[in-house]
């Protein structure tokens, strides 16, 4: 018998435990691989220490700047590069990204940059949201109908879908607004427009930029959350997997093969229920890390980095970051080499359950398919014999159709809030402050 049990050993449930056991709660932490923090962890590419997956998160809230200040890292908090990323187009034309948008919806629709990717007929579309009475898609049940009514859809297309397919993986047409871009319809209806509405919730988010990063990687908060379940007595079983997760019990198997019933007042969950089936849209996910040595890149072509829109011709990859332009820190540790990072959509059959970097060689299919996109999307004529070194971690992303647990286990990671660090920390908190005063 034991105070709560939480399920998985990503990044919101080492929160989760850490929170709790702060408090005074016993907690038993269960994660069915050797590795705690999920897809937050670190690989080693060419000699450089890197982020696994994610380098940066969203700061329209400051709930993971909050978070690393507790655990210590508040002045090592770092905003990317101001040169900003470029977008592709549908039909492979590359342009800087507009400098007043919110998920690609610009605020300011004629705008010069805005123009350069819709064209000035879009453009002047997408300025009549400014005529239309505000409840005109308000209620809209997705992103993609909301953008698209507001300001039509070359808006939708060449802006917001690049955009979103590289941040969420998805497109504008399978997003709740809400989920996604909170705040928005109800600052559609105060404003009176879609542009002003995000201008207004620009104004009202974090100053600076729009994601921050920590020197050294954000896995070093895993670092300092692990760190921390040691301090409060955190009671953490690797190689042991959840069976049955029930409202106050959770059966395991140990890494000896051995089946425990573990009781407790409260039960936490990061990942689907393990008796129900996996979602057959599942998408997964492979991120291709190259480090290149090669001067042609020192002029940073594309500025941070290229969102592809998800039927863009001639690349494959949805987006690719210039990770040593993005973080000047990084850029000192690969001393004057470039790492690439290129991320691409795979079914759910070639993603992985535990996410591992492999080393590629950049001769073979993937280290050639990487090149050759990171040539077309950066504008420079790269080859393999520049590639010091390879890697490619593949993941699925989250079962949010199959994420539904038991009656009164708590769900908590990215099959509850979705991706992106800062909806986790936010609802992780959320339900733990939720528990704590109960």
């Amino acid at each position: 018998m034991t105070d709560a049990v939480v399920v998985g050993g990503g990044f919101a449930g080492l929160l989760a435990a850490r929170d709790l056991a702060k408090a005074g709660v016993h907690v038993v932490l269960v994660e069915g691989s050797g590795d705690l923090g999920g897809m937050v962890r670190r690989h080693t590419v060419a000699g450089i220490e890197l982020d696994m997956a994610a380098d940066s998160f969203a700061t329209r809230t400051d709930a993971v700047a909050t978070l690393a200040i507790e655990l210590g890292l508040g002045n090592e908090l770092v905003d990317p590069d101001p040169r900003g990323a470029w977008l592709m187009t549908r039909d492979g034309r590359t342009a800087k990204m507009p400098a007043t948008g919110l998920l690609g919806i610009p605020g300011t629709p004629m705008a010069a940059d805005v123009i350069a990717v819709v064209g000035q007929r879009a453009a002047i579309r997408a300025q009549m949201d400014s005529l239309l009475p505000s409840p005109v898609g308000a209620r809209a049940a997705s992103l993609g109908e909301l953008v698209r009514r507001r300001m039509g859809a070359r808006v939708l297309d060449d802006l917001v879908t690049p955009v979103v397919a590289g941040v969420h993986s998805t497109h504008p047409d399978d997003l709740d607004p809400d989920r996604v871009a909170p705040g928005l319809r109800a600052a559609l209806q105060r404003q009176g427009s879609l542009a002003r509405a995000v201008l207004a919730l620009r104004e009202r988010a974090t100053a600076g930029s729009a994601v921050q990063g920590i020197r050294g990687g954000i896995v070093r908060l895993v670092d300092e959350l692990v760190a921390d379940l040691d301090t409060y007595g955190v009671d953490v079983r690797l190689h042991t997997r959840a069976t049955r997760v029930e409202r106050a019990a959770v059966q395991v198997v140990g890494p000896d093969g051995a089946a425990e019933r573990l009781v407790a007042d409260h039960v936490l969950a990061t990942v689907p229920d393990p008796e129900r089936p996996v979602s057959p849209t599942r998408s997964g996910i492979e991120l291709v890390t190259l480090v290149v040595d090669d001067p042609a890149l020192d002029a940073a072509p594309r500025g941070t980095g290229v969102l592809v829109h998800p039927d863009a011709t001639g690349v494959r990859a949805k987006a690719i970051t210039h990770a040593t332009v993005k973080w000047p820190w990084l850029a000192d540790a690969a001393g004057g080499r470039h790492v690439l990072r290129l991320s691409y959509r795979t079914t759910a059959a070639d993603a992985a359950d535990v996410a591992t970097s492999l080393p590629v060689d950049p001769s073979d299919a993937t280290g050639v398919r990487a090149v050759t996109d990171a040539a077309a999307l950066l504008g420079v004529p790269l080859k393999t014999a520049r590639v010091v070194g390879a890697a490619t971690v593949r993941w699925h992303g989250p079962d949010t159709q199959a994420a539904g647990l038991a009656e009164g286990v708590v769900g908590i990671g990215e099959a509850s809030s979705g991706r992106g660090l800062a909806g986790i920390v936010g609802t992780t908190r959320s339900r733990i402050r939720d528990l704590l005063g109960s």
